[in-house]
């Protein structure tokens, strides 16, 4: 379980919502123990894919270390506006946003329009701009708003290579996960032997994967994004019609 979910994790697809499924269908641990596992065991593997690609993803210094801090900051300072807001409405309109942005990616694919460039750094007010995006994705994260998907879709419309992601994203996880499993592990709610396990597998997973995504063209990039945010993408909707569900179920009981 720990090697698949973080393989798919390393290539974007996001780690949670597969070892939230699998926990939930095999039940690994109660349910109230499953985001307490799932941050402490997904945490190892996540901070390797933070140095690996950072290391062998090309980004320029300023621009990987302000947009992990956006994000860092706007899942610490922005966190308290966000959970006044209604999810499921969040949802929706982050399930419409990818879905426009992977048919633009679709569109660049065959050479319809220009997405995502070669870059490797942004500046001036490109780079304000790209913070302020990141800064709300990562206020986003605390409710549960994936922030992987997004983010490869800020840097490719900012003209960047869509691989600049990768650092960025894993980056911002790797400061704010271990932050956020001390508080679990200190609460004692999560399961010992399944964090392990995700931690264990998970490292030979990332190391596998993390090269896989070196070795992609361009345009086979492109195509990994198009896949990764429509998986998203579902993902979220889905997500949104089961918020909209419950309240209706709540309001009604």
């Amino acid at each position: 379980m720990g090697f698949g979910t973080n393989f798919f994790d390393t290539l974007g697809i996001g780690s949670f919502a597969p070892t939230t499924s699998l926990f939930k269908l095999k039940k690994v641990v109660p349910d109230e123990e499953i985001p307490g596992t799932m941050m402490i065991g997904h945490t190892p593997p996540v901070v390797i894919q933070a140095f690996i690609f950072i290391a062998i993803i090309s980004v320029e210094p300023a621009t990987l270390f302000v947009l992990i801090a956006a994000a860092v900051l706007g899942a610490w300072l922005g966190a308290g506006i966000v959970a006044r807001l209604p999810r499921y409405r969040i949802q929706v309109g982050m399930g419409v946003a990818l879905l426009i942005a992977a048919a633009t990616f679709l569109m660049a694919i065959f050479e319809i329009t220009a997405v995502g460039g070669e870059a490797s750094g942004l500046s001036g007010g490109s780079l304000a701009l790209a913070a302020g995006c990141l800064f709300v994705l990562g206020a986003l994260m605390t409710i549960g708003i994936g922030i992987y998907a997004p983010t490869m879709i800020v840097v490719s419309l900012m003209g960047l290579n869509p691989a600049v992601a990768f650092p960025i994203m894993m980056g911002a996880s790797a400061f704010l996960m271990p932050v956020a499993g001390l508080r679990f592990l200190k609460a004692g709610r999560y399961g010992l032997r399944a964090a392990l396990g995700l931690a264990i597998g998970g490292i030979p997973a990332v190391l596998i994967a993390a090269f896989i995504v070196r070795s992609l063209p361009l345009n086979a990039m492109r195509w990994l994004v198009v896949v990764v945010v429509l998986y998203a993408a579902v993902a979220m909707l889905r997500s949104a019609a089961r918020e909209r569900r419950s309240g209706a179920t709540t309001t009604g009981g």
